[in-house]
């Protein structure tokens, strides 16, 4: 299993919209960024994301399921991006927000620090794990 990370701005798509999505997910789709969108092409059936609410927000809000592995994006017309379908597994009580993240010496190797607007990107085993228990204090 891979770990991830995806932004959306919670004004387009927030945690408590995918929430209601149910357990049929909903495509991730709209990625137009080269890099992400082969982050999108990489991801497993039952890897575990991160949900970031971004410009507004700035913080980590919950977790999503990779549900069906990368297809071609419907709301692309040139047919060169993909989207993948995740599932909302759980939204988090304290949200951990970028400044807590960017304060912890052991995760400011992330992308989610280096390359801020990169809008889907992994997330190591460990990192994962420390953010999540971030979410408990």
């Amino acid at each position: 299993m891979n770990y991830w990370l995806l932004k959306s701005e919670p004004d387009v798509w927030s945690i408590d919209q995918q929430k209601k999505a149910g357990t049929k997910g909903v495509s991730w789709d709209g990625v137009r960024n080269y890099q992400a969108a082969n982050n999108l092409r990489s991801m497993k059936k039952g890897d575990m994301c991160f949900f970031y609410h971004s410009n507004i927000g700035k913080e980590i809000v919950g977790v999503v399921k990779v549900i069906n592995e990368f297809y071609s994006d419907k709301t692309d017309k040139s047919n060169r991006f993909v989207a993948v379908t995740v599932q909302f597994k759980k939204k988090y009580l304290n949200p951990i927000k970028l400044t807590d993240i960017k304060k912890n010496k052991e995760l400011s190797h992330l992308a989610l620090i280096k390359q801020s607007r990169l809008s889907v990107m992994p997330i190591d085993y460990k990192s994962w794990k420390i953010i999540d228990n971030m979410s408990k204090i």
